[in-house]
């Protein structure tokens, strides 16, 4: 009987990007694919069904320049973060029918060959998009950035840029719950609304309305930042650092406002580090994810009690997937950007 051949749509990236990425690097291309993984390879054959964007994927777009993430391959699929349907195995730990989340193809169906990168799905009682986010990578990135990073004690003033995105709105729950005093920053009075009405934060404000994000820090902070969860480096962290108390921390999870730049901007305020004593520490959540279980064990209950909350930005269909990538730099989506390519 011969074997049954699928159409399988595909995003491609057209060649490496400078500046700000646009929807044209990347195009649609369909091909084919047999729905049999082949026998020794150890892979696994999923339908895709949801596609996590992520900031991070921007450094991927550059050529190859030392970063901590690989580039991609010019016309060849993106990859990214995903939820996936296993079909097809050849691998011992997955089987037909699993749910799976971690990194796939941006397209329809994907042959995963590093299934070292796939996590199982064992709490289907949870929306299945929450593992593009809250209970995947970018749960995990705030999870040990604030818990692991942050050294976190009751009663810290913290502070989360970009904190209605996929991280932030996390971080600045998990800071409330472990009794801090919590600001965030966003791009825009919807996202700064749902900072104060949806996610609990006590102050937050909108930075491109503010002419001194000095002032904005000491206005909201009068007694100085004990944490700070950095997501956008530049102007703001240079702010930031004229604001931190003595042995602040600093968990440096992205800078979102550099990714596009050509010469990445000064921070001049480096000497605060010194003066204050403060820990500035960049981590890369692929070196955490032995933690995986721990933070499941502490967020699931969390979520089924209504004590942590998330909002999610959905695009419809892989065709939708480059335009929302792009949304990102600009600050388009509102709460996590991610993509269904398939409710089932």
């Amino acid at each position: 009987m011969a074997m049954e051949e699928v159409s399988n749509k595909q995003i491609v990236l057209k060649d490496y990007v400078t500046g700000y990425p646009k929807e044209s690097d990347m195009e649609i291309r369909t091909t084919t694919l047999k729905l049999k993984v082949p026998q020794g390879s150890n892979a696994v054959l999923v339908k895709n069904l949801y596609l996590s964007c992520d900031p991070y994927m921007r450094g991927r777009m550059s050529k190859p320049h030392g970063s901590y993430v690989d580039s991609f391959t010019p016309g060849s699929p993106i990859t990214g973060y995903g939820v996936a349907k296993v079909l097809d195995s050849d691998n011992p730990n997955f089987k037909k029918g699993d749910l799976v989340w971690g990194m796939t193809g941006w397209e329809e169906y994907s042959i995963i060959t590093a299934t070292q990168a796939l996590f199982k799905v064992e709490h289907t009682d949870v929306p299945l998009s929450y593992y593009t986010g809250l209970l995947g990578m970018a749960g995990m990135t705030a999870y040990v950035g604030f818990h692991e990073i942050c050294s976190p004690k009751k009663g810290d003033t913290v502070y989360v840029s970009a904190a209605s995105g996929a991280v932030g709105q996390l971080v600045g729950q998990l800071a409330k719950l472990f009794g801090c005093y919590v600001v965030g920053s966003a791009g825009s009075k919807e996202k700064v609304d749902l900072l104060k009405n949806k996610f609990g934060f006590d102050e937050a404000f909108n930075y491109k309305e503010e002419q001194d994000l000095n002032a904005a820090l000491k206005r909201c902070f009068p007694n100085g930042i004990d944490i700070y969860f950095e997501n956008v480096g530049g102007k703001m962290l240079d702010a930031v650092l004229l604001n931190m108390n003595l042995r602040g921390r600093i968990a440096v999870c992205g800078m979102i406002s550099q990714y596009n730049l050509e010469k990445p901007e000064g921070v001049h305020n480096l000497t605060s580090i010194i003066a204050k004593r403060i820990r500035m520490e960049g981590f890369i959540v692929g070196d955490h994810y032995h933690l995986y279980p721990k933070y499941l064990e502490m967020i699931l209950p969390c979520i089924k009690e209504g004590k942590v909350t998330y909002v999610e930005d959905v695009a419809e269909g892989l065709e939708s997937a480059p335009s929302a990538l792009i949304g990102l730099f600009s600050g388009r989506n509102v709460g996590k950007q991610l993509v269904a390519i398939s409710h089932e």
